[in-house]
């Protein structure tokens, strides 16, 4: 029991002596007092001991005892608080007094304070008074006081005194005092100045004013700048403005943490407040503990804590103890499954009234009218794809599975729950006004059923940006696949019996028809009758010549681009015969040229050419 009151003594010196040793309001080194008044860091007597040269307090030692001044413009100070105040004598201003100056200016321009706006009022006592603040050249504010002899002396109403409020951040005051009727000869002395309204109230007779050279009254300080990025004169002192115990209050102001107490601007300054330490800082019943910040109460054996009370538990009561912490515990569980059952279901109700909106937005109701309204049986076929079917077959939009880009859009590789393979196609319209332009194009590709043409299966409208589903088909050529295996893509018997199949049966293709019909002068008889009778014959036969040549199995013979674009323009501009007929000689010229330097690959054996190159036919 002994030893254990020597270490409470201990831990209880030691405590006082860091609470001693942090208690000082100026930094290390630095003095803390001018007279009576404390001057607290970021302020400091000598701008070494400020945070910047701006807060240099002077410490006017010719006073007994001494007597503090801001260093910028010579003002008592009286004050100052941590709180962002701080109280200072200000000179009053008189006007037609004899054995006073009439003028005197206050410039707090190169300091942090400015005039409060809440604690100090511009007041002006004298009969037949005028007063006006000026800010440079301009009037910001005044009062004017009547002339009445039978008022109280502590009242300012207008009669012999007046005030009014001041600007916020008023930094510079130029008040003149001047009279309201110039024929009133026994107006007397006139005064005006900034006062403190508390200490002014206070007065029995404000009129005892007149006798002081000044008066209280309440300036506002703050940083320079954020304190958060605020720099000292010396940044290794304290980069951080506020201590590590303390924040950045308005951006302007450090202040402690609940809890703490002490100067926020030092280092270490905030220090953790005792609540056990009094019975006024706690409402413990039994043991207090102090925490950092804040502090618990504990309860002896048999209590148990209720707030910061103790009860006593009864020994009949035990049973009935566990089943209330039992109840209360299933009570919890039970609301936090409540609260997660009931997000899950708002959440879901979000994403459903999410998809309904894409689904309006992207044209759902367009489409399903012109299924509902489409007598072709493909378009009824055309499936509507959820957002979460698709997001499967592509494993949420993997970019492994990308296939292409483009500027309409991202296609990816998919698998439906079938097992078929889709190419899914993430389309842009940046324009809403497309829209019915964009299912009308999805009802017409589907309506196309063709062995040659890409099947698009559906849609998906539910999400932000349309999505098309289409049949699956590799890139390549028959030659790569037939030469070239690919892992992605194998090719089976039943897939080559099927293109074998396939490319004998191009031989009673359109095109090879067309050849047999040229050859043989029977062109006329696979010619649509409508074209007959629109175009002219010898057009017709242009045209038809024109197409012969693009169809020769001999590629060095088919006509190029250029050649066939003039040929056309030819046939259509039939009044213009000569020039076209003059451009076309310079590419029959061209392609003279190129068949003479390639005359010679001609004897040579084809290596790399694919078979199609000379049969173009076959697919």
């Amino acid at each position: 029991m002994f030893i254990r009151n020597i270490m409470v003594i201990l831990l209880f010196m030691i405590k006082t002596y860091c609470l001693t040793k942090t208690s000082s309001q100026a930094l290390p080194g630095c003095q803390e007092r001018c007279g009576s008044v404390i001057i607290p860091y970021p302020f400091g007597i000598t701008h070494n001991c400020s945070a910047h040269n701006t807060y240099s307090i002077t410490c006017n030692t010719s006073f007994n005892p001494p007597r503090p001044f801001i260093t910028n413009n010579n003002l008592e100070v009286l004050e100052i608080s941590l709180k962002g105040t701080a109280r200072v004598k200000n000179p009053v201003l008189t006007f037609n007094c004899s054995g006073r100056a009439d003028h005197l200016d206050v410039n707090l321009t190169n300091t942090p304070f400015t005039y409060s706006s809440t604690s100090t009022r511009f007041t002006a006592i004298g009969c037949n008074n005028l007063a006006l603040i000026s800010r440079l050249t301009r009037v910001i504010g005044g009062c004017i006081s009547l002339c009445n002899i039978t008022i109280p002396d502590y009242t300012c109403y207008g009669i012999l005194c007046c005030q009014t409020n001041i600007p916020p951040s008023l930094k510079f005051i130029n008040a003149s005092l001047s009279s309201i009727n110039t024929r009133n000869v026994q107006e007397g002395c006139k005064y005006a100045f900034m006062v403190d309204v508390d200490w002014f109230g206070n007065l029995t007779n404000i009129y005892k004013v007149r006798d002081m050279p000044s008066v209280p009254a309440v300036l506002d300080w703050r940083l320079l700048g954020d304190c958060n990025a605020f720099v000292t004169l010396d940044s290794s002192r304290n980069t951080s403005v506020c201590d590590g115990s303390a924040f950045c209050s308005n951006r302007s102001l450090c202040s402690c943490f609940p809890g703490y107490q002490g100067n926020p601007y030092l280092p270490n300054g905030c220090q953790d407040i005792d609540e056990c330490g009094s019975s006024s800082t706690n409402d413990c019943e039994f043991t207090c503990i102090n925490t950092p910040g804040s502090y618990i109460c504990s309860c002896p054996n048999g209590y148990i804590v209720n707030g910061n009370s103790c009860v006593k538990v009864q020994a009949n009561n035990k049973t009935k103890t566990v089943l209330i912490g039992s109840f209360s515990g299933l009570g919890a569980l039970l609301s936090l499954f409540v609260g997660w059952w009931l997000y899950k279901i708002m959440k879901r109700r979000k994403k459903d009234m999410l998809k309904d909106m894409f689904f309006k937005r992207n044209g759902g109701l367009l489409l399903e009218q012109q299924i509902s309204s489409g007598d072709d049986g493909n378009v009824d076929k055309t499936k509507l794809f959820t957002s979460k079917e698709l997001e499967k077959a592509t494993d949420h939009f993997n970019e492994n599975r990308i296939l292409g880009q483009g500027g309409q859009g991202t296609v990816y590789k998919g698998m439906l729950t079938d097992g078929k393979i889709v190419a899914i196609k993430k389309s842009k319209i940046e324009d809403e006004s497309k829209i019915e332009h964009f299912i009308n194009e999805v009802v017409i590709l589907s309506q196309i059923n063709h062995r040659n043409v890409v099947k698009l299966h559906g849609c998906c409208l539910e999400t932000e940006v349309p999505l098309l589903v289409y049949e699956f088909i590799p890139n390549g050529t028959l030659y790569e696949y037939i030469h070239d295996p690919n892992e992605y893509f194998h090719l089976t018997w039943d897939i080559r019996l099927r293109i074998a199949t396939e490319i004998d049966g191009e031989t009673s293709s359109l095109a090879t028809y067309f050849l047999w019909a040229m050859e043989e002068n029977h062109l006329f008889e696979i010619i649509d009758q409508q074209v007959k009778i629109e175009g002219e014959e010898d057009q017709i036969m242009r045209f038809a010549e024109l197409a012969n040549n693009c169809l020769n199995l001999d590629r060095r013979k088919r006509p190029v681009m250029k050649q066939v674009a003039i040929e056309l323009e030819l046939i259509r501009t039939s009044d213009r015969a000569e020039e076209a007929e003059y451009k076309s000689n310079d590419v029959r010229e061209d392609v003279e040229i190129w068949e003479a330097v390639t005359s010679g690959i001609e004897s040579e054996p084809m290596t790399s050419s694919s078979v199609l190159d000379f049969h173009p036919l076959l697919l």
